[in-house]
Formats: C-alpha cells, structure tokens, sequence
C-alpha cells in the first residue's frame, strides 16, 4: 500500500508536469513505449531494477539509449534511478494512465466474454452502457472460455456478471442456502 501511495504521488508530478507542457499524450506514449521494453525484456528489466548496479552508470546507460523520448519522461526515468525507487516504474506508469482517464473523463471498462466478440459488438455495448451510465469507457476486451457464455463487465469498483458460469454460480449458491 505505501508503494502505491509512492507511485501515485510520482504519477501526479509527472502528470502535472506533462499537463503544464502540453505534453501528455506524447509523454504517456513514452513511459509506455518503456514500461513495454522492460516487461518484454527480463535482462533489461533485471538491470534496471538492481540495487548492485552503480546508479549513475545505469543513468548514463539509460540516457543515451533513451535519448529519443521526450524529456519530462526520460527525467522520470533517470529521476527514479538516482532515487532507488525503479522497481516502482510499473506502478507509475499504471496511476499515470489512472490520471489521464480521470482528465478525460472516462471509466475503464474490463468485457469479458466466452468467444471474441465483433468490434461492432463491442462498440455497440460500450456506447450503450455509456448512455447508462453517463460516462465514456475505455474498453479492454478479453476471451474466457470458462464463461460458457455471456458477458461480464467490470467498471471501475462494478461488477456485472451476465455470463452463464456466473449464473451457474449463482444458482449453487442459492441451492446450498436452501438446504
């Protein structure tokens, strides 16, 4: 919990900052470009998050091989180094784009479904729950077998469950206090 408070309050300068400069999509473009390097790469990511590693070499490395990024995100980068707190990257990178969705005022929105659903369909379905809701979402789709069928959404601290599994569920559940 106090790395999270960490990581937001990192987030919150960074964003900030970005927001004063105009820079915000170009800015998170970069920390994600980053944060995918170092989920992709386990020796880069095991080299930036050592504590043995001499931390102004590490900056000097990150540097000049990060020189194309914009410079409030390369700053973050190095910020983090000199600072022992790279181990807290994704965490940053995860409030950033919290903060980002907040300023656009949209909800994420987590479809899950039992067969990849059309895109139409899920335009479809996120533009109605928009007009229930009174809010725009930020769709990530994903496919669960396990569902059987159906759909079960996840917005923000929601949880509709319309999948036949969640009602199977369900019914045990109301079977087992009838007894």
């Amino acid at each position: 919990m106090a790395e999270q408070t960490v990581a937001r309050r990192y987030a919150s300068a960074v964003f900030e900052l970005a927001k004063e400069h105009g820079a915000l999509e170009v800015v998170a473009k970069d920390l994600d470009l980053v944060r995918d390097l170092l989920d992709n790469d386990a020796r880069v990511r095991a080299f930036f998050v050592s504590p043995v590693v001499d931390r102004s070499e590490k900056a000097s490395l990150f540097e000049r091989s990060l020189s194309g990024l914009h410079p409030i995100a390369l700053h973050t980068i190095l910020l983090l180094i000199r600072k022992r707190r790279a181990a807290l990257y994704g965490a940053i990178v995860r409030e950033f784009a919290s903060l980002r969705q907040i300023e656009r005022g949209a909800t994420s929105l987590l479809l899950t479904s039992a067969r990849p659903l059309s895109l139409a369909d899920r335009d479809s379905l996120t533009r109605r729950l928009g007009v229930i809701y009174g809010t725009t979402f930020e769709t990530t789709a994903v496919v669960d077998r396990d569902l059987i069928g159906g759909v079960r959404l996840n917005m923000g601290d929601r949880r509709i469950d319309g999948s036949i599994a969640g009602r199977l569920d369900y019914l045990a559940q109301e079977l087992m206090t009838v007894s």
